[in-house]
């Protein structure tokens, strides 16, 4: 009798019988173990928001520099998309991601050696150290959707993806006001110490822990045949590795999928998301300092209230669109209805800009970034609709292209705060954003479904 019988035949043995094991639970800690290297991957990309009006000072650069310099790291991010996804199917989450943390975070750390060049040198040392970060933290997304594919059944993933994409909120929440604290207290470039510093310690952590779900001693037997029978991926590395030597190319995935209407429109959603992401990371601080006049040490600890309710209303989506799937509902009904009546509802930040009251833009960003959590539910789709032989191909291309966002979001708001002196027009296109998001996933995107891959010559 196979192990999924056992298990199904353990539910009616006689009185007397000896009971199925009880299901172990490792999957929550790994999805844990995704949110505090993705809570850490967050706050060392948003870390200039905290110290850039610092940085400004010191240096003396223009916003339309400052956005240049935020948008430095995306410029890396988003070409290290392909390359990262390509290298995590060919040598597995484990090792990928230890890598990845580990050159992020020691590069961050050395940007807080800039003030020891010149003016000029400093500039030049923190564009590239900025490019750098990008680069590092490249297969760091395409390795979370992998591993959700991999460790969770289908009707648990939107609550596992929405778990990691909350990340984003915790960060803000639990580190923007402590490098906020540090900056303050010892200089910015304590922030970058301290930060890099604890990246490099979950590096490690990282490289110890995570296993895939046949090899980890945490998994019973009763965990890997619920993980099997709900759609698991538990085997997507041997399933990638028989597609390379098969000659799964490429640039013939690529093709594949950016002639899928389902997956532009989840491309072209997932830009619109980033764009309201990037805001946030990069000027909502620098936002309440020049615009509310807040300090820097209350800009900090404002920031999170939004950032707070971003994260709950990022877990409530996961949690919502699985109990709809439980229900019965389809796949495509249960994914779309918390994306879009989400992020309808991000957009009253344009709100903002009729009122310089610092109370009433604190309530609307929180109701825009609860309701932006809310929708945050890409990566859940990607998850859903990722070819099982390259799923770490299909996450880098998929994240490449949303974080395009990061490249145009700080620039165009750089230049329309120095051009107009306000971010009234900042606020219009944030929000803007956010409808056209919610218009992709509803009109564009279709029916959710796995892609299948045709075979194409090495």
């Amino acid at each position: 009798m196979s192990a999924s019988r056992e298990a199904v035949a353990g539910a009616v043995r006689p009185a007397g019988s000896s009971p199925s094991p009880r299901r172990s639970r490792a999957r929550f800690l790994i999805v844990a173990l995704l949110f505090m290297v993705s809570t850490l991957n967050n706050a060392d990309r948003a870390i200039l928001s905290i110290t850039g009006t610092e940085i400004q000072s010191d240096i003396g650069i223009s916003d339309v520099t400052l956005g240049y310099l935020f948008s430095a790291f995306s410029w890396a991010y988003m070409l290290a998309q392909l390359p990262g996804g390509w290298i995590v199917d060919k040598w597995g989450a484990r090792k990928v991601y230890a890598g990845s943390i580990f050159v992020w975070s020691l590069t961050t750390l050395l940007q807080g050696f800039v003030p020891l060049f010149g003016i000029a040198s400093a500039m030049v040392a923190l564009f590239v150290l900025r490019l750098a970060v990008g680069l590092a933290e490249g297969p760091a997304y395409p390795t979370n959707g992998r591993v959700v594919a991999t460790w969770f059944p289908t009707a648990e993933r939107a609550t596992a993806s929405a778990i990691f994409n909350s990340s984003q909120y915790a960060a803000p929440v639990v580190f923007t006001p402590f490098m906020a604290w540090l900056t303050h207290g010892w200089g910015w470039p304590s922030a970058y110490f301290v930060m890099g510093g604890v990246g490099l310690v979950l590096s490690v952590w990282w490289w110890v822990a995570y296993r895939q779900p046949r090899e980890h001693r945490g998994v019973n037997q009763a965990e890997l045949d619920h993980l099997v029978e709900g759609g698991a991926l538990v085997d997507i590395e041997e399933a990638s590795s028989i597609g390379t030597r098969a000659g799964v190319n490429t640039w013939s995935v690529v093709r594949q999928l950016l002639s899928s209407r389902m997956m532009i429109g989840l491309y072209l959603g997932q830009f619109f998301i980033a764009t309201l992401v990037y805001f946030f990371l990069t000027w909502f601080p620098i936002y309440l300092i020049k615009e509310l006049g807040m300090p820097l040490l209350e800009a900090g600890f404002t920031a999170s209230i939004p950032a707070l309710f971003g994260f709950i209303g990022g877990i409530l989506g996961g949690l919502l669109s699985d109990g709809l799937l439980r229900r019965g509902m389809s796949v495509t009904a249960a994914r779309k209805l918390p994306i879009v009546v989400g992020l309808a509802l991000s957009t009253c930040i344009i709100a903002c800009a009729w009122t310089s009251t610092k109370t009433v833009v604190i309530v609307l960003m929180a109701i825009a970034f609860f309701g932006k959590g809310l929708g945050s539910l890409g990566w859940t789709v990607l998850s859903d609709t990722s070819p099982k032989e390259a799923a770490g191909l299909s996450g880098g291309l998929f994240n490449a292209l949303a974080n395009l966002a990061g490249i145009t979001t700080p620039v165009i708001i750089g230049y329309v705060v120095d051009v107009t002196g306000s971010f009234d027009g900042a606020l219009y296109f944030v929000g803007a954003s956010g409808l056209a998001a919610a218009l992709s996933f509803l009109l564009v995107v279709g029916r959710i479904e796995r892609i299948r891959l045709k075979e194409a010559a090495p």
